[in-house]
């Protein structure tokens, strides 16, 4: 039977013990007894599935995987400690040296720093395309391009790309699609429907959506999955049983929890375009986004995350941020607490100044995650804090 995504992320559940208990326990042991010694080894020459290792996996990670893949339409997944652990365990077990990747320009800035710092160690280039300019592409192919990657919507911009263009590329020029799909979620958007062969979340944010653990997951055909799973368990990012517990009990309240957050952000998002003290806005779901018909049509809503920049610069800036008596001033997102954050001097803060103004990231610019209080409160702190200016 065909369920829906709110069902999928409830009743997607591993199989009960003996106790048959409502709630998915928590596995909280590092390895798994054998029946006897040809159990042990059949299980180790992968004759059967089963669990070995917490490393390899866990109930708890098997199931969180599942809701994912389950919910993205994907056919297996991996799951690793942290969002970074991921992106991170996901190219460098698909990468050889030598080879090439195109990537949208507006990635997070870590991500940023595995492209030009660390990959180029191992003779693994990368070209940037504008997130405005697609069609750009594919001059930057090269015979040894293999991976195309993108964020959609951007961190922290959240401009938007069309995953139906990137997904024909892909095809065409035989690449490996992978899109970070974190301010979406698979409630949201679900890339594979679109040509995506791999889609990456952090976990920690809005699938976690209280700020308590870290965690991150990447989810795709079956053939690059496994790629991914030899690798990272060898490298051991392993995603720890009690957080994947955590985790998988997030999924499902994940649509309610998401429905609030997109309503608060829009109506938030629209408060702040007609304030004197701002000079714009960006909300994939505002008609104002350059890319409101693009999100539209691959969104079902338009995510927890808002873009704003300040009349005033930098000074402006912080001066708003110390006015907030309520809200977090935190470089998190997708908490049930609204979160202030100023990329320039925080999460972009590697980046050189010219490397920031090219992903739109101004000294004035503020990205709010919109959380889970009433939006009167929400708005009443922003416009206290933006009349002291």
């Amino acid at each position: 039977m065909s369920h829906k995504l709110e069902t999928k992320a409830i009743r997607t559940q591993m199989e009960r013990s003996q106790h048959l208990e409502h709630s998915t326990p928590i596995h909280l042991t590092s390895s798994f007894v054998f029946e006897d010694a040809e159990d042990m080894r059949a299980s180790f020459a992968e004759e059967k599935q089963r669990t070995i290792y917490s490393r390899y996996s866990n109930p708890n990670t098997s199931e969180f995987i599942e809701k994912i893949a389950d919910m993205e339409g994907a056919e297996d997944g991996v799951s690793f400690a942290t969002g970074m652990g991921a992106i991170y365990g996901t190219f460098a077990a698909l990468l050889n040296a030598g080879d090439h990747v195109v990537s949208a320009r507006s990635v997070f800035g870590a991500t940023h720093s595995l492209f030009t710092k660390y990959l180029p160690k191992w003779n693994i280039e990368t070209s940037y395309f504008k997130v405005e300019e697609p069609e750009t592409i594919t001059s930057l192919i090269q015979p040894n391009t293999k991976i195309l990657y993108a964020e959609t919507p951007t961190n922290p911009g959240v401009d938007i790309l069309d995953l139906a263009y990137l997904g024909e590329i892909a095809k065409k020029y035989k690449l490996i699609l992978i899109i970070d799909n974190c301010f979406a979620t698979p409630y949201l958007q679900q890339p594979i429907k679109f040509g995506a062969d791999l889609v990456i979340h952090s976990a920690t944010k809005l699938i976690d959506g209280q700020g308590r653990v870290l965690g991150g997951v990447t989810v795709g055909s079956l053939d690059l999955i496994r790629e991914i799973h030899l690798f990272a368990r060898t490298t051991g990012s392993a995603l720890s049983p009690f957080n994947a517990w955590v985790l998988s009990k997030s999924m499902e309240t994940l649509p309610v929890r998401v429905d609030r957050h997109c309503q608060t952000a829009l109506a938030t998002a629209a408060f702040l375009e007609k304030h004197p003290k701002i000079n714009w806005v960006k909300y994939p779901f505002l008609k104002s986004h350059p890319q409101y018909e693009l999100a539209k049509k691959q969104m079902s809503q338009g995510g927890s995350i808002v873009a704003f920049e300040i009349k005033g610069g930098l000074e402006a800036g912080r001066n708003f941020l110390d006015a907030l008596r309520m809200l977090s001033l935190s470089s998190n997102l997708g908490d049930s607490r609204t979160i202030v954050t100023h990329p320039a001097s925080t999460t972009h803060n590697k980046l050189s100044e010219s490397d920031r103004l090219e992903v739109g990231i101004t000294d004035g610019m503020v990205r709010l995650s919109l959380g889970l209080e009433h939006v009167e409160d929400i708005q009443n702190d922003l416009n206290q804090a933006l009349a002291t200016l």
